[in-house]
């Protein structure tokens, strides 16, 4: 089936509520209010590019207000259309209440390929972008806060941070509109990998259960799983790196915008990452081959199958020839509803985008608390709880009339630094939300995927906060 008679990924997640929504007993009132965007904003400006004018066509959608700000990303990408820019708001609205962040779903879209413009002319499209927003009060830090999205980063970031403050000059909490900052523009430490590390300890979490390994075939843990990772983006690569370097996994085929490679024996991707700097490219790696095609790397037979670049990477055109055991959605919507289906009935797990990718938003919403609490995390409590543990060795010392060298003090004296609390804070959060899908899962014997359990959990979040402000008796 062509790309432009699919149905839109709006369609398909839209299904997948309907699927899950059966299962909740919730009122059809209450459930289309959920189901609803509440707030879409089109809009075109002009903006000069060399010597002549552009008109760009983007996108602000708030999904839901039953919690403020709301909260999503922004990317800038050719494919950005209302309907994706809908079903991402939406998205978020659902992976905020699985993990217990408290803001409402929101996602914006620039429809640009970021690879056609300088600097500067990024520069001056986002930050007219961000007048837009302003103008018809869709950002700020009680309103709405956007974060980096396919196509933007820590750079655009600050572009936005910038704009705003000189716009709303004074504001005491401006340095909150936006999260993902670069670490000194009121960032914070961690940021940056949170996608991928998230994504990491849901798979982890995932194979830690040795029941469900053993009824899908496979040893419990991490260790020695192979991956296929496709997209070597921000998400990718961290995954990647956490991956091979905590959960001491194989990453045996990456497929990106190039090409792919393959190596059974494994791809060293802080190595893959130095070589693609220097050649512009992952072909002809040390020691790989490459595929016939970008597609055929998801074929192979893996273990773990890590989609971390766009939508509908895995549809009924494919699925049928996808051989891992998991499929673990880092990217938003990679499996289509019809290919979900196929992989379904082959048995294949499916860990959700909704779940998985929630590293971002639990770290973004950290840095907005950080923000507002206008103080770093760790500042307060790090040295007393340093002096605290080095007392306790020292006694420990003492007592037993042995003494630890250096280096073992101070790993067992120190005290959290900021990037220690936010990896804590994450790890704890994915643990939970798996632990709380799961048990959907188990509960509910007519549910048959994660993505189902994952959907019913935020439903039921959701709806008790309408429920509270008395809207739905």
């Amino acid at each position: 089936m062509s790309n432009h008679k699919r149905p839109s990924f709006f369609f398909f997640f839209n299904r997948n509520f309907d699927k899950a929504a059966i299962h909740t007993g919730l009122p059809k009132g209450l459930l289309d209010q959920i189901k609803a965007c509440n707030a879409v904003y089109q809009m075109r400006f002009p903006v000069k590019v060399g010597n002549e004018y552009q008109v760009i066509e983007a996108y602000r959608v708030q999904h839901s207000h039953h919690r403020l700000p709301t909260k999503g990303g922004i990317r800038y990408s050719e494919m950005v259309n209302q309907d994706e820019v809908m079903a991402l708001a939406a998205l978020m609205t659902y992976k905020c209440a699985i993990v217990d962040v408290p803001f409402g779903g929101a996602k914006g879209g620039v429809r640009i390929n970021p690879r056609n413009y300088t600097v500067k002319q990024l520069e001056k499209i986002t930050r007219r972008y961000t007048a837009e927003l302003m103008r018809k009060n869709f950002i700020g830090p009680g309103i709405d806060v956007p974060a980096p999205d396919y196509g933007t980063g820590a750079r655009e970031m600050s572009w936005i941070l910038d704009t705003y403050t000189t716009m709303k000059h004074g504001e005491i909490d401006g340095v909150a509109c936006v999260t993902g900052k670069p670490v000194t523009q009121n960032g914070i430490r961690g940021r940056e990998e949170a996608t991928g590390r998230g994504v990491f300890y849901g798979i982890r979490e995932l194979v830690s259960h040795k029941d469900d390994c053993k009824k899908w075939g496979l040893t419990p843990g991490t260790q020695g799983k192979r991956i296929v990772l496709q997209g070597l983006g921000n998400v990718g690569s961290h995954t990647g790196k956490i991956c091979q370097q905590e959960g001491d996994m194989k990453i045996i085929a990456i497929s990106e915008y190039e090409g792919a490679i393959y190596n059974e024996n494994g791809i060293d991707i802080t190595e893959l990452l130095k070589h693609r700097k220097e050649t512009g490219s992952i072909l002809n790696f040390p020691g790989t081959k490459i595929l016939p095609s970008r597609e055929s790397a998801l074929e192979l037979d893996c273990d773990i199958l890590i989609p971390a670049a766009m939508e509908n990477q895995i549809t009924s055109d494919n699925a049928d020839k996808i051989k891992a055991k998991i499929v673990a959605e880092a990217a938003n919507g990679p499996v289509s509803a019809d290919g979900e289906a196929i992989l379904l009935k082959k048995g294949i797990i499916i860990i959700p985008d909704m779940y998985l990718n929630a590293g971002g938003v639990t770290v973004s919403y950290f840095e907005w608390l950080k923000n507002l609490s206008h103080m770093r995390f760790g500042r307060m409590e790090k040295r007393f709880d340093q002096n605290t543990y080095s007392n306790l060795v020292t006694a420990i010392e003492n007592t037993t009339g042995k003494k630890i060298n250096a280096q073992e003090r101070e790993f067992l004296t120190k005290g959290a630094e900021e990037v220690d609390l936010v990896r804590s804070g994450l790890e704890e959060t994915m643990i939970n939300s798996y632990n709380q899908i799961r048990e959907t899962w188990k509960k509910k014997k007519s549910i048959e995927d994660l993505r189902t359990a994952a959907f019913i959990c935020a439903l039921n979040k959701i709806s008790s906060d309408y429920l509270a402000m008395g809207i739905f008796p």
